[in-house]
Order: structure tokens, then C-alpha cells, then sequence
């Protein structure tokens, strides 16, 4: 399979003529989420390149196993439907019907092929351009704190021209999830994904203002995990909504062993 795709339509989101602003030592200067599968023979060399791109302190890198592939003959053991939903309202909020794996979308705003490492970082560029305050992705300061057997999230109060609504989400994540693949396009392959998003945990709304959330770390598995399979969460705070994502505002993560 050469680059799977639903559609083949082209979606280019244009540089905006301002320079973009450098990254300070610290910062998050981008969040890549990576729609995969196991059942893609184009995924593998994209959830590789993730891991490597893991490494980078400056980014927040979330793979987003889908299920629509599921057919073919393998079901995906990593998939969640909330994933393939998530992929789906990231198409409908840009206009387009590119829904296709392995796809990466960058700060919730220009996606790219998942292999293609320089469209990655060209992509990162492209949205740290926007000349409009209320669209600068992760211009919002975010923190996370783990202490008492809790995790504190805290969002800072947004300037004039950030947008003034916002979802908080947390993802609880597993490191390193190698999987035997016993059918389809992948067959007889052991492949390791990187950073495996479990579950989306909607904290609560920003409003503009600063706020603080907190959730037991009893709460952050979900049906099919446990406490021992989450070995850090990141946290997103998103524009727009769930069924309609937009600009990524703000995030951080933190190790929880």
C-alpha cells in the first residue's frame, strides 16, 4: 500500500508572510499527532520516524492508532474508534475530505504524509507563521504537575488576541507498545509504536482566564489499560471543539515514571 488514502485531494495551508518566531529553551513548539494502523504497509517508516521525533524535548508527539482499516483482514489491537472520529472532524474543520494513514497533523492545522520528515518540520514552520495573535499555536503557557497521587494541570490566562474558548484534554500515553501483527498488509511483522495516546480525558473548558484541573492518577486508565500501562500523559488545550478542532493553543506533558 504506497501512501493510503480515502481521497487523494491536495490541502496546503499557505506560509503567512511573517517570520516565524523562535522557540525558546524549554518551549513546545509543536504537538504531531499520528494517524496509523497496523493494517497500512505505508505506516510502519511513519510510526519510526515518530519515536525518533519523541526525542525532541520541544515536541508534543501523540500516535492515534484509527480502525478503519480493521477490514482488511487485521484488527487493530491499539485502535480506538474516538481516534478515526478525531481524524475525520480534523477533515471536515479544514473543508477537505483527506482522511488517509499515515497522516500528521500539526498543531491541529496543516497535515502532512507521516513519513515525510521534512514536510513535518516545514509544516511546524508553516503554522508558527501566523501573523493573527488569536490563531499563534501554544502561545498559551500549560503546565503539569504530578505530586499526592494527582496530576495538576495548569493553564495560564490567554492575551487579547488569543481565541477566548478552548477544550482541556489529557492523554494518557504508553511509552513503547511493540505488537506481532498475524494478518493483512503487515503480516508476520513486529512493529513498535511510539507515544500511544489510550484515551482522551476532556479536563474541562478555558474561558480566556487561568484555570487549574485535577484528576486522581487512579482515573487515567481506561477500560482496556492500567496505571502500569500509562507511562506519561500530555495535555492539549484546542480551540474550537471536539467535532470541530481547531488551532492547538497550548500543551505540555510530564513522566509519570
Amino acid at each position: 500500500m504506497n501512501y493510503r488514502a480515502l481521497t487523494f485531494v491536495a490541502a496546503l495551508v499557505c506560509a503567512a508572510s511573517a517570520a516565524a518566531p523562535a522557540a525558546q529553551a524549554g518551549e513546545t513548539r509543536a504537538v504531531i499527532e499520528l494517524f496509523t494502523s497496523q493494517g497500512c504497509s505505508s505506516c510502519p517508516a511513519a510510526d519510526k520516524l515518530l519515536g525518533e521525533l519523541a526525542k525532541d524535548p520541544t515536541l508534543v508527539t501523540l500516535s492515534l492508532p484509527v480502525d478503519y482499516w480493521d477490514y482488511l483482514g487485521w484488527k487493530d489491537t491499539l485502535a480506538l474508534h474516538g481516534h478515526t472520529n478525531r481524524q475525520r472532524a480534523y477533515s471536515s474543520a479544514r473543508g477537505d475530505r483527506n482522511v488517509y494513514t499515515p497522516q500528521a497533523v500539526i498543531n491541529g492545522v496543516v497535515h502532512v504524509l507521516g513519513s515525510d520528515k521534512a514536510a513535518i518540520e516545514k509544516a511546524i514552520t508553516q503554522t508558527r507563521q501566523s501573523a493573527k495573535p488569536q490563531s499563534m499555536p501554544l502561545s498559551v503557557p500549560v503546565s503539569l504537575k504530578v505530586a499526592d497521587e494527582k496530576l495538576t494541570v495548569t493553564v495560564a490566562a490567554g492575551s487579547d488576541g488569543n481565541a477566548n474558548s478552548a477544550e482541556v484534554w489529557l492523554c494518557p500515553i504508553t511509552d513503547s507498545a511493540p505488537v506481532e501483527v498475524g494478518r493483512g498488509e503487515n503480516s508476520g511483522r513486529t512493529l513498535t509504536y511510539h507515544n500511544v495516546v489510550r484515551r482522551w480525558v476532556k479536563l474541562g473548558d478555558w474561558n480566556g482566564k487561568a484555570a487549574t484541573f485535577s484528576i486522581p492518577l487512579s482515573d487515567l486508565p481506561g477500560k482496556s489499560t492500567t496505571l502500569g500501562d500509562i507511562d506519561r500523559v500530555a495535555v492539549v488545550l484546542q480551540s474550537g471543539v471536539a467535532a470541530k478542532p481547531g488551532v492547538m493553543l497550548g500543551a505540555a506533558q510530564a513522566r509519570l515514571r
